[in-house]
């Protein structure tokens, strides 16, 4: 399995996802607007319906209320793997790099971070997250 697959897995399955803050509110929207969602949603469902949207930011952050260690999984892959837990190691980092196609040099560990944690981010929220556009 990948890492960003476990990284997916640890996310989307966490035991206490909320798999539907959007859904407290949605069911309003789906009531007044069931038809509507039902043709745009026919051919994703298939492939996406294992995939709730899941609020990446509040599963990381009640994870984040559980752990001891202060993590800043905001703006660090090191710290966001730390969380998730998984290696965080310089390796599990260039092989993240390497799945995430990473064009950068990886010996600019700094550099190749940041652009780590974007892209997790960004594939995340590809993948059904919910995630804040300042987290992108």
């Amino acid at each position: 399995m990948s890492i960003f697959s476990n990284i997916l897995n640890k996310i989307f399955h966490h035991d206490s996802a909320p798999a539907a803050p959007d859904t407290s509110a949605a069911p309003a929207a789906n009531a007044n607007a069931a038809p509507a969602p039902s043709p745009a949603a026919s051919a994703p469902a298939q492939s996406a319906a294992p995939m709730q949207e899941v609020d990446v930011e509040a599963v990381l952050t009640q994870m984040q209320a559980n752990n001891s260690e202060q993590l800043n999984w905001r703006t660090s892959i090191v710290d966001l793997m730390k969380l998730l837990g998984l290696d965080s190691s310089l390796s599990a980092r260039k092989e993240l790099a390497s799945e995430l196609h990473y064009t950068g040099n990886t010996e600019d560990s700094a550099s190749m971070n940041i652009w780590l944690h974007k892209q997790v981010m960004q594939k995340l929220a590809e993948n059904g997250g919910k995630v804040p556009d300042e987290l992108k």
